[in-house]
């Protein structure tokens, strides 16, 4: 089954089930019966040729859905061994009921191990959504043997150890292949370092997913591939370059040129009918070499920047441009235009030294840069990427594009997250190619919200088909433009 594009809190989850439950006329109990189903039918899917299986069951409803995936395995005639943390007469409610179920049918709770028993498959369900401080004591020494062993993993729900609001790993995670998600896909799942644990995330709706939607509004969602169609009408045969766009790329100080050359030929390959460059003089007679479509000059020259400014539909500034005195004066003017703009990189660095609110603007920060506009550190931005998102579109206007794994885009009323992309992308020049690309459907006339959210989208696109082609390693940003005008084109 193909992922929702919605995404929630764990307590909107929480409410949701119960409302949805109620909704279709059944106890929460059936709906753990149906995870627990629709976790061991994944087991059986994904490892075909497995017949002994290792449960790891925590007291609250995660482990109640592994109780279920055991009875079902032992059901099945696997050789099942499930080890439990915490003391099981603690167990209250639709767990107890199914761990209870469990022993009655010839069940056995081993004592945890230092190591993993000889089996073929791992079933976490130590720790569930509610989860909120560090993992701690037998819960740790377990995630840390699950993850010393080469079994594969199946995650019920969430792989525990993870944030199912933030995808920050709460001291340590388990490292699954796969993990199965119900009702509601967990915000947590999708960005961060969530992309390093959750592996294959799959989805059941266990048969209430209409009445769930119904309860339950979201205002984080993926982004959808149907957003390429509004880049893909056929133009017309009259058409001209004057009809998409004329765009102004702004960087490349004297040794950092290839920043903005970077950013223009992505631009030009992203649909710009004209693009011009302002650069420093040592770079413009190189640009003109690499790329003669792009009409390189000289940033110095006055009244051609005038010129250009007046004649641009949209602008991007900050691949290499600096953090100077002359900068500073190039940002403000720019930041002076009503023209809708992408600022990014160096002109980033500069907005967190003189912030100001634009609500004709997008930024592009990664996560460094999201610290140094939030004044704050790395760490605190990762540890919730989707806080931080919102908060940088508070504090500064417009959309806020806040790069990195499940990348996310905030226009004040929406936040979208890109599944796709791959670590091939982590590489220099990268973000001036989005630069480039956002600035030329802005352009096109692309809202800020669309050309951002379809820029990310078709950024990551061309580099995955560029990692499917050639790898991820020694990827380089200039890779990905045969593969974005591909995407341009396509249906």
């Amino acid at each position: 089954m193909s992922l929702p594009e919605q995404y929630y809190s764990a307590e909107q989850v929480k409410v949701g089930e119960r409302l949805a439950a109620q909704a279709n006329g059944i106890e929460l109990y059936t709906l753990m019966q149906r995870a627990g189903r629709a976790v061991f039918d994944k087991v059986g899917e994904l490892y075909p040729q497995a017949k002994r299986m290792l449960v790891c069951c925590g007291g609250g409803n995660n482990g109640g859905d592994g109780y279920v995936v055991a009875s079902h395995a032992l059901q099945a005639g696997w050789q099942v061994s499930v080890w439990h943390v915490g003391d099981q007469q603690a167990i209250r409610g639709d767990a107890q009921k199914a761990y209870q179920h469990y022993i009655e049918n010839g069940g056995v709770i081993e004592p945890v191990q230092e190591s993993l028993p000889d089996v073929d498959v791992v079933v976490d369900a130590l720790l569930g959504t509610g989860l909120k401080g560090p993992v701690r004591s037998e819960r740790l020494a377990l995630i840390l043997a699950i993850n010393r062993s080469s079994v594969p993993v199946v995650a019920v729900d969430i792989p525990s150890g993870l944030c199912a609001d933030t995808g920050a790993v709460l001291g340590c995670a388990v490292h699954a292949n796969h993990t199965v998600s119900f009702i509601g896909l967990k915000q947590g799942l999708v960005t961060g370092k969530a992309r390093d644990y959750v592996g294959k995330v799959h989805y059941a709706n266990l048969g209430v997913e209409q009445a769930f939607i119904q309860s339950c509004q979201s205002n984080i969602s993926s982004l959808s591939k149907s957003l390429l169609i509004d880049i893909n009408q056929p133009r017309n045969k009259s058409a001209h370059k004057g009809d998409f766009g004329k765009a102004v790329l702004i960087g490349g100080q004297s040794g950092t040129g290839g920043a903005l050359l970077l950013a223009s030929q992505a631009c030009i390959r992203s649909g710009a009918g004209l693009t011009a460059s302002l650069t420093h003089k040592d770079n413009a007679h190189a640009s003109l070499i690499a790329c003669p479509e792009v009409m390189a000059g000289d940033w110095e020259d006055t009244e051609l920047v005038d010129k250009r400014l007046e004649w641009a539909s949209a602008v991007g500034i900050g691949p290499g441009l600096g953090a100077d005195e002359g900068a500073k004066a190039r940002l403000n003017k720019v930041m002076s235009t009503s023209l809708p703009k992408v600022v990014d990189a160096d002109a980033l660095t500069l907005l967190s030294l003189y912030p100001n609110h634009d609500d004709n603007r997008i930024i592009t920060p990664h996560p460094g840069e999201a610290a140094r506009l939030l004044n704050t550190t790395v760490q605190t931005i990762e540890a919730d990427r989707y806080k931080a998102v919102v908060s940088l579109q508070k504090r500064y206007g417009g959309v806020c594009v806040l790069k990195g794994a499940g990348t996310l885009v905030c226009d004040g009323q929406q936040t979208y997250v890109c599944l796709h992309g791959n670590p091939g992308m982590a590489t220099g020049g990268m973000g001036d190619v989005l630069t480039g690309i956002i600035t030329a459907l802005l352009a096109n006339k692309f809202t800020l919200s669309e050309a951002a959210c379809i820029g990310v989208l078709i950024h990551s696109l061309a580099a995955d088909a560029e990692a499917k082609a050639n790898g991820e390693n020694g990827m380089l940003a200039s890779d990905i433009f045969v593969h974005l005008r591909k995407i341009m084109n396509s249906l």
